[in-house]
């Protein structure tokens, strides 16, 4: 017999169709009224968290005031312990708004990427790396 908390979910709100509607608490390790934090499934580095607002947007820009402030509340929390647990060094945080922007889940989440030394050869200019011509200094021959 499956445990019951297994097939509760964390939300009223969203989708079926959604996979960030359709999140069983038992994969959430911190929340508030109106956001969770979960591990990322396919994780860039070790610690690679999603904050997720329960109710289903795509955009933050669509986000009320409340749910802003709640998904930056957890933001901090999941870096403070992603610190303490993983000792990360530093951190990439991301948000894909739309699908040229690279968003496949149409549901707002927030990337919380932990880094580490050594983890890449040379971490400067982060996302500008995905186009290289207008990275700024880059050497030029």
């Amino acid at each position: 017999m499956e445990n019951q908390q297994e097939n509760e979910r964390y939300s009223e709100y969203g989708e079926s169709s959604c996979p960030f509607c359709c999140l069983q608490l038992l994969n959430i390790f911190a929340a508030n009224e109106f956001a969770v934090a979960v591990p990322d499934a396919f994780p860039i580095s070790p610690g690679h968290t999603l904050i997720i607002p329960r109710r289903h947007f795509s955009s933050l820009f669509d986000a009320s005031d409340d749910e802003k402030a709640a998904l930056m509340e957890l933001l901090a929390e999941a870096r403070e312990r992603i610190r303490q647990e993983r000792n990360a060094e530093g951190f990439n945080i991301a948000i894909n708004e739309g699908s040229v922007a690279g968003q496949t889940i149409f549901h707002l989440h927030i990337h919380l990427i932990p880094r580490y030394q050594g983890d890449c050869c040379d971490p400067r200019g982060g996302v500008r790396k995905l186009f290289p011509d207008k990275t700024p200094n880059r050497q030029r021959r």
